[in-house]
């Protein structure tokens, strides 16, 4: 083969790997996407990952609709709660029941329980004392609840009984 067929092979052979590196770069792209922290997920989706991290979930009314205010439904949770969430049960060593997600019937906010981004758990001795004795005191909110704040920005906020977190980070995972 003279010089200019062999040019000929390697330029096609250059321009059909850089086709396929093309597609697998798209496709890891679009993959990520779907991973992003701020992106919503179904309620399949989260009691899926959810189920695999050991955290349970239950609600009054034992339902998931999130028009119900007494069920307790994940659709439309962001990833960075599940991920929160899952470190903080990884991290405390602490059994984690949900309690409320992203149903109707909790305080509105850019980064509220409706837009994704807060969950409640079942107070339970070993929780409170992981957020009381690992978080830093952050004051009380407006409507009495004391404040813990996370080194990851997470906000964990005592009502009585159940904690109320906001998840802003995955947390360190």
């Amino acid at each position: 083969m003279n010089i200019s067929g062999e040019h000929h092979r390697n330029t096609h052979v250059v321009r059909r790997v850089s086709g396929v590196l093309a597609a697998a770069l798209l496709a890891i792209g679009g993959l990520l996407a779907v991973a992003s922290p701020a992106s919503a997920v179904t309620q399949a989706e989260a009691e899926a990952q959810f189920r695999a991290a050991g955290i349970t979930w239950s609600s009054s009314g034992n339902c998931s609709t999130q028009s119900n205010p007494t069920c307790t439904s994940f659709s439309g949770l962001r990833q960075v709660t599940i991920d929160g969430a899952k470190t903080l049960r990884s991290a405390s060593g602490c059994a984690l029941n949900i309690t409320g997600g992203t149903e109707v019937g909790h305080a509105g906010g850019a980064q509220s329980h409706g837009t994704g981004y807060k969950l409640d758990f079942s107070r339970t001795s070993c929780l409170t004392s992981y957020v009381t004795n690992t978080f830093a005191y952050a004051g009380q909110r407006s409507d009495g609840a004391a404040l813990y704040r996370a080194a990851s920005g997470n906000l964990y906020a005592d009502e009585g009984n159940h904690w109320d977190v906001l998840f802003t980070s995955c947390g360190g995972c």
